[in-house]
């Protein structure tokens, strides 16, 4: 039982990490905004108290491995808080779908925001509420699909 929850979570984390960047997407052709240049500051900080030269250098080829290594990042946070609900999910049956995934997208949001504030990678009180909208709409859309997802799988 315990490692059918740990696989349906992780299937359901990759998934919605796929609505997620959805999403994410089609905000960026609807609005036209680029591409947010967060995760990659944040490798470059992690790379540089690490001492990791490939990621710290300048050059597009340095700048095309913190982009790729950014992206892997938010895969990492996807599919881990997936497990998580995996494993935690089983406990907490009573506990709407609907109620799980919102809490999932929250804690997606924190893993994310929460590092990229206290590095200085990003500055939320400079957001607006259209950055907001931006960083809050993906996660949810992430929680829901991963919660439903998971209830499919784990029957």
């Amino acid at each position: 039982m315990m490692m059918r929850s740990l696989v349906a979570g992780t299937a359901a984390g990759a998934v919605g990490t796929a609505a997620l960047n959805v999403a994410t997407y089609a905000d960026m052709v609807l609005r036209g905004r680029p591409a947010s240049e967060m995760p990659s500051t944040l490798v470059k900080i992690f790379a540089t108290s690490l001492g990791i030269d490939a990621l710290t250098a300048e050059g597009e080829a340095a700048e095309n491995r913190r982009s790729g290594a950014g992206a892997l990042l938010g895969f990492v946070n996807g599919i881990g808080v997936g497990v998580a609900y995996g494993l935690l999910r089983p406990a907490l049956r009573g506990v709407p779908a609907f109620a799980g995934g919102v809490l999932a997208g929250v804690a997606a949001m924190a893993l994310s925001d929460v590092p990229a504030t206290k590095t200085g990678a990003t500055d939320p009180s400079t957001w607006g509420a259209e950055g907001w909208i931006a960083d809050i709409v993906p996660h949810l859309i992430y929680g829901l699909t991963l919660a439903y997802t998971f209830d499919v799988l784990d029957g």
